[in-house]
């Protein structure tokens, strides 16, 4: 994924208020990003944890960005669960992500979950570059090309999910 701007990044999202936008928390350390490394850039908010945000970087070159709100995370519970973009499992790390859809849709309530890695770092699990325990990554055959691919498909088709009407 190619760097982004503060201001690209609150000019992508889809599914808010170009006010909310605005005063949305972006993270602060841009440039420190792994930005070889990152098929989308996600973080959650350090004021507000149950609100989370994932740019992707859009098939047009122009980078389509969406607010998620986690679901709440039970205490005590470490089931084993797996994320729908990478397809890495996780002790409690994976959380129900919901983002309201895009337009009038949103407007009357309407919008999508997907079960996601709560650290929404799928693309350094996928390379290797961060490690979620033992019995993380399954076994595949495919080729580490094939399982980026995979995830940045799983994670266009969400976004698309949430543009569309």
């Amino acid at each position: 994924m190619e760097p982004l701007t503060e201001r690209e990044i609150r000019a992508a999202f889809i599914n808010c208020s170009k006010g909310e936008a605005k005063r949305l928390s972006v993270p602060r350390d841009l440039a420190d990003r792994p930005w070889e490394d990152l098929d989308y850039l996600g973080w959650r908010d350090p004021q507000a944890p149950d609100r989370a945000y994932l740019v992707t970087p859009g098939h047009d070159g122009r980078p389509k960005a969406v607010v998620l709100r986690a679901s709440a995370s039970a205490v005590g519970q470490q089931r084993r669960s797996m994320c729908s973009m990478c397809l890495t499992t996780h002790s409690g790390g994976v959380r129900l992500m919901v983002a309201p859809k895009a337009g009038r849709a949103g407007q009357q309530g309407n919008s999508v979950g997907v079960y996601i890695c709560a650290d929404l770092a799928c693309s350094l699990y996928v390379r290797g570059k961060r490690d979620a325990g033992v019995g993380a990554r399954l076994h595949e055959t495919i080729t580490l090309e094939e399982k980026i691919r995979r995830t940045v498909a799983n994670v266009d088709a969400f976004v698309a999910k949430v543009g569309t009407a």
